[in-house]
């Protein structure tokens, strides 16, 4: 029998825990009494303990009462885990990790992680629009921003919200088969495999900084005009810059090449038009400035793993 534990602290976000829990609970349906998984809650206080979305829980038991060894250690994510540092839990799970034979973070429940010191060194990933922060946040830790869980070696992170179903998922398969697991995401009602990783939820651009610099303007101009053709040298003459200068400039400034900020705003804007209206493909591909169906469903399946009738498919 494994045992799985939960570790809960104020705001932790509800579905990050049920969602993977409910897999090892469905899971018991289909193995033997002696190979169930062992559920548990661990809170950081004692009594119920309120959720972000204003539900109360009741743990187990507290940090300080939970047994020496678990197969899995897991924290969930939420506003107390990336606004929260939560001291007396780090220090539990500096010590809690070494007794564990794995453990891990659902969404944004790898802030938790960090701060206790746990991601150094490792691949890992958290929700999409959290990436950027945990990598400055955590520079030792190596984060990966599309996939939707990462395993290295006793750690296994997660993307965002439902996807601590696909890692729950992923551990039953390591544990019990991949029968199982199919067995367990049927029930559920889910995929055991998506098409595509996180970059198909974020957008692929930032914002367009507000501030008026030759650059910004570049990138506002190339926004308004997106379905004309553009070179660097083209952009390099709207800022009144040479080419060599105005990409040094440029790449230093937005953080991406000029052409990959292009082919960034090309797929944003066909997947604007691909969620909000029933326009042929083609005139997709004409609008976003690709040219030509074909490129369009390449770059798709190189930036999100999908094509572009398949993102249709799943986000309009």
């Amino acid at each position: 029998m494994k045992t799985v534990a939960m570790v809960l602290f104020p705001d932790f976000l509800l579905l990050d825990m049920a969602g993977p829990m409910e897999v090892f609970s469905v899971a018991n349906r289909y193995l033997k009494p002696e190979s169930h998984y062992q559920l548990t809650t661990l809170g950081t206080e004692h009594g119920p303990l309120r959720a972000s979305n204003g539900v109360l829980v009741h743990t187990d038991r507290h940090i300080d009462q939970a047994q020496e060894h678990h197969d899995l250690l897991l924290v969930p994510g939420g506003p107390g885990a990336y606004n929260e540092k939560h001291p007396p839990l780090l220090d539990w799970l500096q010590g809690a990790v070494r007794r564990a034979e794995r453990y891990g973070s659902i969404c944004t429940g790898a802030f938790v992680l960090g701060h206790a010191g746990l991601l150094d060194g490792y691949r890992v990933t958290t929700h999409w629009s959290y990436t950027e922060r945990l990598i400055k946040g955590f520079p030792k830790a190596n984060v990966t921003t599309d996939q939707i869980f990462v395993e290295d070696r006793n750690l296994i992170t997660s993307g965002g919200v439902t996807a601590g179903i696909d890692l729950a998922l992923a551990v039953v398969a390591r544990d019990h088969g991949k029968k199982v697991a199919q067995d367990v995401a049927k029930v559920l009602l889910v995929v055991m495999k998506r098409q595509g990783g996180q970059a198909q939820f974020s957008p692929l651009m930032a914002a367009v900084a507000p501030q008026e610099t030759p650059i910004t303007r570049v990138q506002n101009f190339v926004l308004e005009h997106i379905d004309e053709a553009f070179s660097v040298e083209r952009m390099a003459g709207l800022a009144n810059m040479s080419a060599r200068h105005f990409a040094r400039v440029f790449t230093r400034d937005v953080d991406m090449t000029p052409m990959e900020f292009l082919q960034s705003a090309r797929i944003d804007c066909a997947r604007s038009l691909l969620e909000t209206s029933e326009l042929p493909l083609k005139t997709v591909a004409y609008k976003s400035g690709f040219g030509s169906v074909r490129h369009m469903r390449f770059l798709f399946a190189e930036k999100l793993g999908l094509t572009p009738a398949q993102y249709r498919e799943q986000f309009s």
